[in-house]
């Protein structure tokens, strides 16, 4: 009777083992590799972390960019070098008076003028000039309390377990918490939605780059916008809610919640932080 020895028992495993690996080698040899993404990006810091991935099997999804796009004259007003420094002084003292201002009143507002600073908004340059923002106005007064009821119980996990102890302390001077009286009383909340991809009228999906970076212009102007108009706003990023206020909203799953805005007038009792801008030597560069 023949028997294996230990030592032979542990060869002949081995040679099984070497035999099944090169034999798996030999088979993706003989497969296709598959092409690298075909949209290239300048740098990937720039790259959307929402962004959605065109794989080349679902390609037949996507649709076909226009080639042509018919261009006409540019019609520029130019300003004497006295006026443009005039009007542009003018402009830096509007907007420096702006601040985070989380004490709104309850007062209406024009709903003529939300329409106008959205219109602003939407005037943003965009990549490829595809416009990836959805800007949604809620003024129903049950609406705003269950945005507040998700925001908050959000908002205290975040202070209370997410949120490091470095960054609740760099909160404690502007006063804020968890409480956000405000998405009660401001009669207007204009909810910003970056749009990952776009949907052609024929049902086909529309790549949106740099869809972030777009939105993030578009709501500097909006911000400049409401300033101009004279109404106060604050800056707001709900952290881990941005789920669960898309489907309260009734939004597509393309649509990803980047900031929301209270708007209204300041109220009475409003206050702010004694807060300093960096000086123009501190944030500009001539080279």
């Amino acid at each position: 009777m023949f028997s294996l020895t230990p030592v032979l028992v542990a060869v002949v495993c081995i040679l099984i083992v070497w035999i099944y690996k090169n034999a798996a080698i030999e088979k993706r040899k003989g497969k296709p590799q598959a092409r690298a993404d075909p949209r290239l990006w300048v740098d990937e810091v720039l790259r959307d972390s929402t962004d959605f991935h065109q794989e080349e099997e679902d390609a037949e999804e996507w649709q076909v960019p226009e080639e042509n796009v018919d261009h006409i004259p540019f019609s520029h007003t130019r300003y004497s070098e006295k006026e443009m420094i005039k009007r542009s002084q003018e402009f830096y003292q509007l907007l420096n008076q702006r601040r985070s201002v989380r004490f709104i009143s309850d007062e209406s507002i024009p709903m003529e003028v939300i329409e106008n600073v959205i219109k602003a908004a939407g005037t943003a340059p965009s990549g490829a000039h595809t416009e990836p923002w959805t800007f949604v106005v809620v003024k129903d007064p049950g609406v705003k309390h269950a945005i507040r009821e998700i925001i908050e119980e959000e908002e205290e996990i975040n202070y209370k377990k997410r949120m490091s102890e470095r960054w609740v302390m760099d909160l404690k001077k502007l006063r804020t918490n968890w409480i956000k009286e405000y998405l009660d009383t401001a009669p207007v909340l204009i909810l910003v939605f970056k749009q990952v991809y776009g949907l052609a009228a024929n049902g086909k999906k529309v790549v949106h780059y740099y869809n972030e970076i777009s939105v993030s212009i578009s709501c500097g102007l909006l911000l400049a916008a409401l300033q101009n108009a004279g109404l106060v706003t604050v800056t707001t990023t709900p952290l881990n809610c941005g789920p669960r206020l898309r489907v309260l909203l009734g939004r597509p799953t393309n649509e990803k919640l980047l900031i929301l805005l209270p708007v209204g007038y300041p109220s009475r009792e409003a206050t702010v932080p004694d807060l300093k801008r960096k000086p123009l030597e501190q944030i500009m560069v001539t080279v």
